[in-house]
């Protein structure tokens, strides 16, 4: 049996009212920050499918865990430099495992999303209270461990149920960045709740992994997308650009040049607003559009 989408409308990018971002910025840009946890013994969203049958997978787990063990602080000396306030896509089991990171986003000032309890347990197949449930604890996690309200979500691998966006809502949270199908906010027909966007395409582990691509094709791929969204915006309308970085990627060491220079494109733009996830929710919602 096959379904229609019901959870937002279908209306063309050219129909809209003009969007502005601040100082008259064409382009709103942040970073997504996947900060995950992993099992060794669950395959989870794993990398390399060869090994997922065994236990413990020591490939995978031990490639994924070099981000929070290096990978990350690697990427916050990029941020600093550029004065990047990260959006931090945050497991909560990472709270709990690597509190040096939570301290180190915190006193940043970053922006915490919640995006599961971690990547080797996704949404799906929940009932509707067991996922309200989970939902909650995640959101209840983060708060404790960072003393901020959060307020937009991704889920684990981008996945949800069915029941997902109201119980999102229902908890408090304004937006979701699961549905990578826009360059601009947009209203879901659940209440309170946005989509803001994301990408798999703008996504180290597409660009590295799955496209085996390399450190000069990510900078002119950031280049061309940054200068493309600054040229569609022209007629007044702004677009967004979101960055997805996950630290056992773009944390590797031979890459981190290349992460270098797309930050230092990107913001020295004179189209860009460099910023967060939350703030361009918070002016999206502040301006008012036809």
């Amino acid at each position: 049996m096959s379904q229609d989408i019901e959870l937002y409308d279908y209306r063309p990018i050219t129909e809209r009212a003009p969007l502005s971002w601040p100082e008259g910025k064409r382009v709103a840009f942040y970073v997504g920050l996947n900060i995950e946890h992993f099992y060794v013994d669950l395959p989870g969203t794993a990398t390399y499918e060869g090994t997922t049958a065994l236990t413990p997978d020591s490939l995978n787990y031990g490639w994924r865990d070099y981000g929070p063990r290096v990978g990350i602080w690697r990427q916050i000396k990029v941020f600093d430099k550029h004065g990047i306030k990260a959006s931090a896509l945050l497991n909560s089991d990472v709270a709990a495992r690597y509190p040096q990171i939570i301290d180190a986003g915190v006193q940043r000032g970053w922006t915490w999303l919640g995006h599961g309890a971690s990547n080797s347990h996704l949404f799906t197949a929940l009932d509707r209270d067991v996922e309200q449930g989970q939902i909650r604890e995640v959101l209840q996690t983060i708060e404790r461990a960072t003393g901020a309200k959060v307020r937009g979500w991704m889920g684990p691998g981008l996945i949800e149920t069915f029941n997902t966006p109201e119980l999102l809502a229902a908890e408090g949270v304004e937006y979701v960045l699961d549905w990578t199908n826009d360059d601009q906010p947009y209203p879901t027909n659940v209440p309170g709740l946005l989509s803001l966007p994301y990408s798999v395409e703008l996504n180290d582990i597409g660009i590295f992994v799955s496209k085996g691509l390399t450190g000069p094709d990510f900078v002119r791929m950031v280049r061309d997308q940054v200068d493309q969204l600054a040229e569609d915006a022209a007629d007044g309308s702004g677009r967004v650009l979101a960055l997805a970085l996950h630290p056992f990627i773009t944390g590797q060491a031979f890459r981190t040049r290349y992460l270098d220079e797309a930050l230092e494109y990107v913001v020295n733009h004179p189209a860009v607003w460099s910023t967060t996830s939350d703030a361009i929710a918070d002016h999206y919602l502040a301006v008012p559009r036809g």
